[in-house]
């Protein structure tokens, strides 16, 4: 099994069950864990025909690491082929609706990264697009944190983000930059046509060079007393924005 890689955690197990079972190639569980939750996941495998086997809890926190909550269960899978590789592949598939996109640049948190691709899901983002250097990439905690998006929604790990930036801008997707001094309001932004938001890393926010090659750069309106937003959280305002104006059209 030297191909294998593991995802720990209900969801992310559970996801690759449905979207990709044959890749499974078997799910080991906490021998003391017997409740409901983890009898619906033996029901599962069963059904898909991944040989399940118990395993005692030291054994998996082991294989999880120090950070890793893997809720009693892991699952030895294969990499699935990868439906789109490059921005081109999606820019030319059969899309329903205007291209949509979520740039992050240098998120190097895996919580971070796993929530917004579990945002990106539920917003019916066609990808989300990061930069290959100084970023997290999909590693077993950001597949656990996304609850299944990371099976889901096309991530693509550029070599340069700001040629990457300008190709979008060349196919007429409107890029559209978000940092907390930006002359332009997130809610009076035009933003449902082919658009791409970028969100910047935990603390410095988008690199200059990411700025400079966006078509606009907005704001996110507070009307609190914190100044600035988690990515994740900012994202899902972002994106939530896009989708309700398209909603309108």
């Amino acid at each position: 099994m030297s191909d294998a890689r593991i995802l720990f955690g209900f969801h992310a197990v559970l996801s690759r069950l449905r979207q990709h079972a044959a890749s499974v190639q078997e799910i080991l569980i906490d021998r003391d864990r017997v409740d409901a939750r983890m009898k619906d996941l033996l029901k599962m495998a069963e059904l898909s025909g991944v040989r399940t086997m118990e395993v005692e809890r030291s054994r998996l926190d082991g294989m999880a690491g120090m950070n890793g909550r893997h809720q009693g269960v892991i699952a030895r899978v294969v990499d699935t082929p990868i439906p789109y590789k490059d921005i081109h592949d999606i820019l030319e598939s059969d899309l329903t609706e205007p291209p949509f996109f979520l740039i992050l640049d240098g998120v190097e948190d895996p919580h971070n990264l796993g929530a917004c691709l579990r945002v990106a899901d539920a917003m019916g983002v066609h990808a989300v697009i990061a930069p290959k250097d100084r970023a997290v990439g999909l590693n077993a905690t950001v597949r656990k944190v996304a609850c299944g998006a990371a099976e889901t929604v096309p991530f693509i790990a550029v070599t340069n983000l700001a040629r990457t930036i300008r190709e979008l801008k060349d196919a007429g997707v409107f890029v559209v930059g978000t940092t907390m001094d930006a002359p332009s309001n997130l809610l009076n932004t035009k933003l449902d046509g082919p658009i791409a938001l970028v969100l910047g890393a935990e603390g410095d926010g988008m690199r200059r060079l990411t700025a400079e090659n966006c078509d606009a750069l907005v704001t996110i309106p507070m009307f609190g007393s914190v100044e600035s937003l988690n990515v994740s959280v900012a994202s899902g305002i972002c994106l939530y924005e896009v989708r309700r104006q398209r909603s309108l059209q």
